[in-house]
């Protein structure tokens, strides 16, 4: 007998965010659109100050020499704090984009829509931002379509040091073998014969990549939120609006992207399968004139769906397969969640996703070499990594007190114990989902929280994994208040200096700069911008345009 559905057990906890919110008032209706404005505003700033502070390429770049674009590259001082003063407008404009979004009164989807949209256009034509990692896709994808194994050879041994591609490599990555999955440097391999040795035109169509992948994102975010029992504006706020995904997904063209929408739009399809009303293992129709049967067939497909985009999201990045796990203690929950179904849907998903993997390492060419280059970046010593933090401060103490440099050996112990801490920790998650205790959206959300945190290289971008998927779960305040403050913390003081090297002056100068611009702005805007709490609200019938009276969205 199915137990009952995950989604309506969880809803009964986040009752008051099912309410159906009402339409924005006029005031308020004003007050969104200066705040559409004031976000626009900054992200262009963003993609101005980037000719001259953004990762550009060390040759063909397509501003050289050109009087107006190569200003900003002349005064890279200026240009760094166009760039940070743009991203702070951007985040504080997110941050009050947020009063639109919970309580009774809300804005509607296609108002969240075209802002998100407003806001990521000035970012689809500027240079890189904030990364160079865009110039290791390229320069690995060439490997690739060489027909050398990028798992064996970095740039440098594989294309040589003079290469187009290869010059445009941070000299850390120069001699260092892909990470990534086949199917990302299958897709890279497909753009690098497209548009042979022209960076722009590569860097382009990784952004138009990446462009899909957030296109996945946007599609799976409100409907996981529904399934939830959250509102679907909250969660695209929090989640696919979020500053991280703008600055380090779109503007920085990281692949996080394109793993995550594969992996959420296969978490809602696996998820819409196993929650059915329908019975997940119907009798073989008839085929093919037995369409009722065939339909009957529906959740079946939902399943094997979801699982493939999410066996396809992990030959990208491989912590999205964890999200397999918990779509499989949801479908054993659904079966009654005792010993026999658990080893049934494990089993079942499990080979499922590793005909998929071997099926992309066979046609793309490329095989298993991945596996055996996952840790290549741990070389990087990451302060945003708690293990390595601890494992520095205890190297530094270690060399305070005159006992030597032991970092190294105490890296090795702290990563060791990371990595055990996040086992322990998912197999916890994966045994409450079974037992029905834990919604499975929620136990992929933090156990890819505990995965960042303990993981033993975090990047900015890292906490995307966690925060899209817990914003479609959870709504408690503090969580909130958690992601608001790792968000603006993360975005707005991690990537000062970044995808080129500036001088400190240059950094110092450029912060205290932009924190001028930005308090002078605020005071500029103080009452025409929701930074206070609005007014109270006007009476429901008050007139509202035509062009946005659309019904409010959950």
């Amino acid at each position: 007998m199915p137990r009952k559905s995950l989604s309506s057990s969880i809803a009964q906890w986040h009752g008051d965010e099912r309410t159906i919110g009402r339409p924005l008032n006029t005031g308020e209706l004003t007050a969104l659109r200066r705040t559409r404005l004031f976000g626009a505003t900054g992200t262009m700033l963003m993609a101005i100050g980037a000719l001259g502070a953004g990762a550009r390429p060390v040759i063909q770049d397509p501003t050289f020499g050109v009087r107006v674009l190569n200003l900003p590259s002349r005064i890279q001082t200026v240009a760094l704090t166009m760039t940070t003063t743009g991203a702070v407008m951007m985040a504080l404009a997110w941050l009050l984009l947020g009063r639109f979004t919970v309580g009774k009164r809300r804005m509607t989807r296609s108002q969240l829509d075209r802002t998100l949209m407003l806001w990521m256009l000035p970012l689809l034509i500027a240079p890189p931002m904030y990364s160079k990692d865009v110039y290791s896709y390229l320069a690995q994808s060439e490997i690739a379509r060489n027909g050398l194994d990028p798992y064996k050879v970095g740039p440098a041994t594989g294309l040589g040091l003079d290469h187009v591609f290869t010059l445009s490599v941070p000299s850390l990555w120069r001699e260092t073998p892909a990470p990534y999955g086949p199917l990302f440097l299958w897709i890279g391999r497909g753009i690098s014969e497209l548009t042979g040795e022209n960076i722009v035109a590569a860097v382009l169509c990784h952004r138009l990549v990446v462009l899909i992948g957030v296109g996945l994102i946007i599609w799976a975010v409100p409907r996981l939120a529904r399934r939830c029992g959250v509102a679907e504006v909250s969660a695209m706020w929090l989640g696919a609006a979020n500053p991280l995904l703008l600055m380090h997904l779109v503007a920085g063209i990281h692949n996080e992207a394109l793993m995550l929408g594969l992996m959420l739009a296969g978490v809602e399809l696996a998820l819409r399968g196993v929650e059915s009303r329908r019975r997940l293992v119907p009798q073989p129709p008839s085929w093919p004139t037995d369409r009722a049967a065939l339909r009957r067939w529906l959740p079946v497909l939902e399943l094997v769906a979801g699982t493939v985009l999410i066996a396809m999201s992990s030959q990208i990045k491989l912590p999205s397969l964890l999200a397999v796990g918990f779509v499989a203690m949801a479908l054993a929950h659904r079966w009654g969640g005792t010993v026999r179904a658990f080893f049934t849907a494990s089993a079942g998903l499990g080979m499922l996703s590793i005909l998929v993997i071997v099926a992309i390492g066979k046609l793309s060419g490329l095989g298993f070499g991945w596996l055996f280059t996952l840790g290549t970046a741990n070389v990087v010593r990451s302060w945003m990594s708690p293990p390595t933090l601890l494992a520095l401060g205890a190297g530094q103490i270690g060399i305070f007190l005159r006992l030597g440099d032991h970092t190294t050996s105490v890296l090795a112990l702290t990563r060791a114990i990371g990595v055990l801490l996040i086992a322990i920790v998912v197999t916890w998650l994966l045994l409450m989902v079974l037992r029905g205790k834990l919604h499975p959206v929620g136990g992929l959300g933090v156990a890819l929280g505990a995965t960042v945190l303990l993981f033993p290289v975090v990047q900015p971008w890292y906490l995307l994994w966690a925060i899209i998927p817990l914003a479609c779960w959870a709504t408690r305040p503090n969580f909130r208040r958690a992601v608001i403050g790792f968000t603006l913390l993360v975005g707005i003081f991690g990537p000062t200096a970044n995808g080129d090297r500036f001088a400190l002056f240059q950094i110092f100068d450029a912060t205290v700069a932009s924190t001028v611009i930005v308090a002078l702005i605020i005071a500029c805007t103080y009452r025409r911008l929701p930074w206070r709490r609005l007014p109270p609200t006007a009476p429901v019938d008050d007139p509202v345009p035509p062009d946005e009276a659309v019904p409010a969205a959950k």
